[in-house]
């Protein structure tokens, strides 16, 4: 492989990271996989040329298991992320400590860019633990790797996402929507393929957009009631809306968070105090030469009338 076109992407096999590695591939880069299974992740091997990307297996707990995978590369990007704890999958390590590992092990390697996706919500001061895991985690990699450009995306979007997808499910069974909290909370969706593009605009030009920190929402401010508005919109279905105080939906948390994939957690309800837009003081798509698309544009495209 050319050394200068190999990136190597952690947690791309997840949403985002699919259409990550697509792109790399796409744009003619070597894409080297960092994995736990590589048969499970084989699927995205169709990606480009035959060749073009290659899982590697890795134990993000082993440090000479990272530098291994890291090793050879150009570019490092991380994608590792959670939305709830479970089993060995903990905020602590994958958020906070995990991305300045890596980070570090990539500026002793003398990695030419590094990309860290992040969350908006990220702060070292947020009241909820994924939030703060997010900003402990933006620190840690900027403090071993100070040109590291960092995305925080808000809820992003497409085909396959956990967000529209999930609540257009309950509205096939469920007889009403719940608006957590009074649906008041605010969000500014983002498709995943302009994510992906910000993605490798930041890694072929690290010069430009290193060192610096971006917000990345789509075009349009929407609260949850919106959003859940617009799913009606292009499923076809008109469900009632049960309002959930954040008192009542904090206790229905407790018991969720029981299930193997919880739908609603206490730590995400402490999120949604807090509107999940792009601040009007961070860079974002524009700094970086993206276009972002229309929630309706590609919501019909997914959704069933």
């Amino acid at each position: 492989m050319n050394g200068s076109k190999v990136v190597t992407v952690f947690g791309g096999t997840g949403f985002l990271g699919r259409y990550a590695v697509s792109r790399f591939a796409k744009a003619g880069w070597h894409v080297r996989l960092a994995v736990r299974d590589r048969v499970q992740a084989s699927f995205l091997t169709c990606c480009g040329d035959v060749g073009s990307v290659m899982p590697v297996f890795v134990d993000v707990s082993d440090k000479i298991s990272i530098e291994q995978v890291i090793r050879g590369s150009s570019a490092v990007v991380n994608l590792i992320g959670i939305l709830f704890e479970g089993g060995k999958q903990r905020f602590d390590y994958l958020h906070s400590e995990l991305p300045g590992v890596i980070a570090e092990i990539s500026q002793a390697n003398d990695i030419s860019s590094f990309v860290q996706v992040s969350a908006i919500g990220a702060d070292v001061a947020s009241p909820s633990r994924y939030g703060r895991s997010k900003g402990e985690g933006e620190a840690a990699v900027l403090g071993a790797f100070p040109s590291a450009s960092v995305l925080r995306p808000s809820i992003v979007f497409g085909a396959e996402d956990d967000f529209f997808n999930r609540f257009d499910r309950m509205s096939a069974v469920s007889p009403f929507l719940p608006l957590v909290c009074g649906g008041v909370a605010k969000f500014q969706p983002v498709y995943v393929r302009d994510v992906a593009e910000a993605v490798l605009k930041c890694v072929q030009q690290p010069d430009v957009h290193g060192g610096h920190i971006y917000e990345l929402g789509g075009p349009r401010v929407l609260s949850f009631r919106d959003c859940l508005d617009l799913l009606q919109k292009y499923n076809g279905r008109s469900r009632p809306y049960l309002v959930l105080p954040f008192s009542v939906a904090y206790l229905q948390a407790i018991f969720m968070e029981l299930m193997p994939q919880p739908p609603l957690t206490r730590d995400q309800l402490k999120m949604l105090k807090k509107d999940n837009v792009v601040a009007d003081t961070v860079r974002g798509f524009d700094e970086i030469g993206v276009s972002p698309v229309d929630v309706e544009v590609i919501l019909p495209t997914y959704l069933e009338g």
